[in-house]
C-alpha cells in the first residue's frame, strides 16, 4: 500500500478549523460578556459544542476517503 496524503491534510486541515474557530469565538468574547450572565450560559454551551459537528465528516473522511459513512 502507498501513503495518502488524506491523513495529513486532514489534521492541518482540523488544525485550521480548530483555530479560526477560536479566533471566532475570542471575537465573539466581548459582545457576548456585557450580557447578563443568564443570557451568557446557554450561548457558551452552544459555541462549546458546535464545533464538534463539522469534525466527524472530516474525521470520516481521513479514514475512509468518503464524506459520509
Amino acid at each position: 500500500m502507498t501513503p495518502s496524503l488524506r491523513r495529513p491534510l486532514g489534521i492541518l486541515a482540523l488544525l485550521a478549523g480548530i483555530f479560526a474557530y477560536a479566533i471566532f469565538v475570542v471575537w465573539l468574547f466581548e459582545p457576548v460578556a456585557t450580557l447578563h450572565p443568564l443570557i451568557q450560559l446557554p450561548i457558551w454551551l452552544v459555541l462549546g459544542i458546535a464545533w464538534v459537528f463539522p469534525v466527524k465528516p472530516l474525521l470520516v473522511w481521513i479514514e475512509t476517503g468518503k464524506w459520509r459513512p
